[in-house]
């Protein structure tokens, strides 16, 4: 029997779940970062500013979403080129979330963000959130967010300076960014696979994203995304995908059907030079092309005890699209599959 792990049904929309614009430090306004994005095929941006959560309803159209989300940083100290820092993003998951989680105004500072502070809808009783560069104060921020309704993604440990000890601490995270873009352009390594599997055998069962939190400043936009498999494009029905788990991260490659045939993953892709299925224990599998064709179909077969199973797809050119993790005991549930 045929389970599907990408859902069968929908379509694909491209979306940058992490965006700044000259609300905060980023150099195009929203507008243009919409017309920019629609040019190279994206339908979704989340508008991600750092620590104001500013609609744009405006720039919706049949063709593009605008999610609403921000950006919130907690730095060990007072910022320089050695501060350490955890940054994580939070989407709202309806349109009709207006007020913005763990809300302090002293923290809207970066860039032009202070100058939309009274625009930021907030719980008015609530004292501002004093923030602490501690694995609990994240890791309740996180929650919150969570709980109110929004996705969290973790982003960029290496430009954060956050080591194994570190990102394994925090727990309320959807996804984390197994690649951001920005970063990779300014000469880091921030493909962060080894640290995606890090997190998962530390017991958390969180999603993957690609994202360029781009500043467009340099090169550093349409280069990172998710593919968003959905019925339509509509706020939820994005948003609700995204909680699904139906999408995947890439650079460039498609993965175009991904299910399990018994106990065998079958992967379908764009034209790729290999395939590979990451698991929880050492026992990884790998298909590659030959000298005289491109690769687009794998499968391999599993026992089922291996914790979970991830598939990262490269194309000719270095380019990687990765699966979130399925968790062999939530795929073969039904023991009918």
């Amino acid at each position: 029997m045929r389970k599907y792990l990408l859902s069968e049904e929908g379509n694909f929309y491209k979306a940058n779940l992490h965006c700044h614009t000259n609300v905060s430090d980023g150099k195009l306004s929203p507008e243009e970062v919409k017309e920019l994005y629609k040019s190279h095929g994206y339908s979704v941006v989340a508008y991600t500013d750092h620590d104001v959560m500013i609609p744009h309803p405006d720039l919706a159209d049949d063709d593009f979403l605008p999610l609403v989300g921000l950006e919130m940083e907690i730095d060990e100290g007072p910022f320089t080129k050695d501060t350490r820092t955890c940054h994580f993003c939070a989407i709202a998951g309806s349109p009709d979330i207006k007020r913005q989680p763990c809300f302090n105004a002293a923290y809207a500072n970066i860039g032009n963000a202070a100058k939309y502070v009274d625009l930021v809808q907030r719980d008015e009783n609530a004292p501002p959130y004093k923030r602490e560069y501690t694995s609990a104060c994240i890791s309740d921020m996180m929650q919150k967010c969570r709980d109110a309704g929004f996705f969290v993604t973790y982003n960029h440990p290496v430009w954060s300076l956050e080591n194994y000890p570190i990102y394994t601490s925090y727990h309320g995270m959807h996804a984390m960014e197994i690649v951001n873009y920005a970063c990779c352009t300014l000469g880091l390594d921030e493909h962060n696979g080894g640290r995606y599997d890090d997190v998962l055998r530390s017991g958390e069962r969180i999603y993957a994203v690609c994202a360029d939190d781009n500043h467009n400043a340099r090169l550093d936009s349409c280069g990172a995304y998710v593919m968003i498999k959905a019925k339509e494009l509509e706020y939820t029905a994005i948003t609700d995908a995204l909680f699904r788990g139906d999408f995947y991260a890439s650079t460039g490659p498609e993965i175009k059907e991904l299910y399990f045939e018994g106990k065998t993953l079958c992967i379908t892709s764009s034209d790729a030079v290999s395939i590979t299925a990451t698991t929880g224990c050492r026992r990884a599998k790998i298909k590659c092309a030959s000298d005289s064709e491109p690769l687009n179909y794998a499968s391999f077969d599993f026992e089922g005890t291996e914790g979970y199973v991830r598939v990262t797809v490269t194309d000719k050119s270095g380019r990687r699209a990765y699966s979130r993790a399925y968790f062999f005991d939530e795929i073969f549930a039904d023991k009918n599959a």
